[in-house]
């Protein structure tokens, strides 16, 4: 059976699905794709949940998370709370590639980042600074006091709220081969140190190319608890639609509670779907044989629908 490639994503990462659908075009893996459309995501500080220009924890330093999975080995790497470094989703490729390990954070992320001579970059631009500087100002905080504070909980419990965006996506090579990959900045103006499910592989990225891969957006401890991706994975090699895995996870998720959360799916034969519990919300996805990206209305999943 001849295969079209094509890569779904979050519909914040349509500006790099060109990246990735060049890749694809040339026959050249999932994986190499899923890398190069979260770069570019990374590197444009419009987008305020992913690299540069990201919004910063509650002390106005900017962490990033990400992750990739290779769904013909399930082999996996990830980075959290990485400071300095533009391109946490390379790092977290070479986490895989070169140690035997899953997932660096923090310090040992920034190291070995320093280690494989990864690009460096000041993350947080002075819009992201102004945001931050104004939600403190809400908090009756400024920059010097929060950061004379031995205490941070009372001030996190101030200023974070629904800012929790990430860019994700899902590739399938002309070899039939799966990979995903899932970057942000994390929870906006959070605790120092936090971690949400893009970087927990199975969390909210996930990929086995016998039968497609779901990464996941919004409140990331909820994913945690769900184990949303991998679950979402697991549904779709019991015989389930991408569509019904979709709604599914959704479902699951609010039965633990009314915070935004979305998911795309990708199953091993094309097809695709993405849910929401929030109206309006779209996703994007472009096969090989495309010109440009489509952004598609993800399907809305309200409380109490199962």
């Amino acid at each position: 059976m001849k295969i079209t490639p094509i890569v779904v994503a979050s519909g914040n990462g349509a500006p790099g699905l060109a990246a990735g659908i060049a890749v694809l075009r040339k026959g050249g893996r999932a994986l190499d794709a899923v890398e190069a459309c979260a770069r570019v995501i990374e590197a444009d500080p419009s987008d305020t949940s992913v690299g540069r220009g990201g919004k910063p924890n509650v002390l106005g330093v900017v962490e990033l998370d990400a992750s990739l999975v290779d769904g013909t080995d399930h082999r996996a790497g990830a980075v959290g709370a990485l400071v300095g470094y533009l391109h946490p989703i390379s790092v977290a490729r070479a986490v895989m590639e070169r140690l035997p390990h899953v997932m660096l954070v923090g310090d040992g992320a920034a190291r070995f980042a320093a280690e494989i001579g990864a690009e460096r970059a000041r993350l947080l631009t002075p819009s992201t600074r102004r945001m931050w500087v104004e939600r403190l100002a809400k908090a009756r905080e400024t920059p010097a006091s929060v950061r004379r504070r031995a205490k941070l909980a009372p001030v996190v419990a101030k200023t974070v709220g629904e800012e929790r965006g990430t860019v994700n996506f899902i590739a399938l090579d002309r070899a039939g081969d799966i990979a995903s990959a899932v970057s942000t900045s994390g929870w906006a103006f959070k605790y120092p140190g936090r971690l949400g499910d893009s970087p927990i592989v199975g969390a909210g990225n996930y990929c086995d190319t016998r039968y497609g891969g779901a990464c996941c957006t919004g409140f990331g401890e909820l994913a945690i608890r769900n184990v949303t991706a991998k679950t979402a994975v697991d549904r779709l090699a019991s015989g389930m639609s991408a569509a019904e895995v979709a709604r599914r996870a959704i479902a699951d998720v609010n039965a633990l509670d009314d915070a935004a959360f979305n998911i795309v799916v990708l199953a091993a034969d094309g097809s695709h779907a993405a849910a929401s519990n929030r109206t309006e919300r779209r996703y994007a996805w472009q096969r090989a044989d495309m010109d440009a990206p489509e952004l598609s209305v993800r399907e809305v999943v309200p409380l109490g629908a199962r």
